[in-house]
């Protein structure tokens, strides 16, 4: 197939194109979670991204839940942003909206304690939504064509179980390396690999500032336990390439921390974000991928509110037990298969998780709350 065969997107402008064209519902705080969740419940083409952050936050740790915030809100799937907030939280929700606002998103921002209650929020954030939704697509949103190499693609495996590494993992290594040879920007999850192989990962990197990158990553994970667990040990216990073989042969461009938008023009990068898929996926968003290929040998199923997530497995059992919620199955599948799964869900077409109506969305930490 070729990577240069074009689909319908939308065209996003300095954000770039979009497989998607969703109204995001973003609570600025755990506080108004449900109430953001309310709100794109009633409006078709509306999704929440709901959290568990934005309360007693300090340091680094809101730094990146309010850098996150942003690189959700301005992902290119997104048509405009309704941000909810309580009103007492320590990021601000008026101060999201703004800064959205910047960044180019059409945004309307609404606080609980300032609408006057719960319901009076939500039906302020319905208005808000059916606003954003129906805008002329002469004020932004129109129609584009665009290929694969438009994208930016994001990529996490979630396990290192032997079906993982000699499977599935191979098979989205090929396709990442055609993705970059395209001039396709990808972005890889999964900082436990590059805490348990710093000089490896540094040595791929495609000059001495990002490998210098590179071990700042593993420096800032060092004597930390890894957010999964498993994946950290089995990193250990593994070679580099075995490892990493869902990320390509190709060098590694830059390193991006969780929450902040790619910019490097073509190639590979990776994002300081750990292999637990809502985390991961939430990371790889802010990033502004388009579309996540996400490696399960454990079939986790659910997929993230603002971009379509490819569940890839190579797990005989998994398959078996749960191939309903799988859209690939590696066992069977070549690169060419991949990519023309791909281009068919950038051109629209669901994705298993869509279809089920299962999403999940989290941010990860980097110290406590207070």
């Amino acid at each position: 197939m070729s990577l240069r065969q074009g689909f319908e997107a939308v065209d996003r402008g300095d954000r770039g194109v979009g497989v998607r064209d969703r109204v995001l519902v973003l609570p600025s705080v755990i506080c108004s979670r449900a109430v953001a969740d309310r709100i794109a419940d009633r409006v078709p083409g509306a999704v929440s991204a709901p959290h568990d952050h934005g309360c007693g936050q300090i340091g680094a740790d809101k730094a990146q839940t309010h850098r996150t915030f942003l690189g959700v809100g301005a992902n290119p799937n997104v048509a405009g942003t309704v941000v909810v907030g309580l009103g007492c939280e320590s990021i601000q929700s008026d101060d999201v909206a703004a800064d959205l606002t910047g960044l180019g998103v059409p945004v309307r921002e609404t606080a609980i304690q300032d609408a006057g209650g719960t319901d009076a929020t939500v039906e302020a954030g319905v208005d808000a939504v059916e606003e954003l939704r129906d805008r002329p697509t002469d004020d932004g949103g129109a129609s584009t064509t665009a290929t694969l190499s438009d994208l930016t693609v994001g990529v996490v495996s979630g396990d290192l179980a032997e079906s993982t590494r000699e499977t599935a993992d191979p098979l989205v290594g090929a396709v990442v390396d055609e993705l970059v040879d395209a001039g396709a920007r990808v972005v890889a999850a999964g900082s436990e690999r590059v805490a348990a192989h710093p000089e490896e990962t540094a040595r791929r990197a495609v000059d001495d500032g990002a490998a210098a990158a590179v071990r700042d990553l593993a420096e800032r994970h060092r004597g930390r336990p890894a957010r999964a667990a498993r994946v950290g040990r089995d990193a250990r216990e593994h070679e580099f390439e075995a490892v990493t073989r869902a990320w390509g042969d190709r060098p590694t461009r830059a390193v991006l921390d969780y929450g902040e938008r790619a910019t490097h023009d073509e190639g590979l990068a990776v994002v300081d974000a750990p292999s637990r898929f809502a985390e991961a996926a939430t990371g790889l968003v802010a990033a502004g991928t388009q579309v996540v290929v996400h490696v399960t040998g454990d079939g986790v199923a659910t997929g993230h509110p603002v971009a379509p997530v490819v569940k890839v497995s190579g797990d005989r059992a998994t398959l078996d037990a749960v191939g309903d919620d799988i859209d690939v199955d590696a066992t069977a599948a070549d690169p060419e298969d991949l990519l023309a799964r791909l281009r068919a869900i950038a051109g629209g077409e669901g994705v298993r998780a869509e279809e089920h109506g299962l999403v999940s969305s989290a941010i990860t930490r980097v110290g406590p709350s207070m």
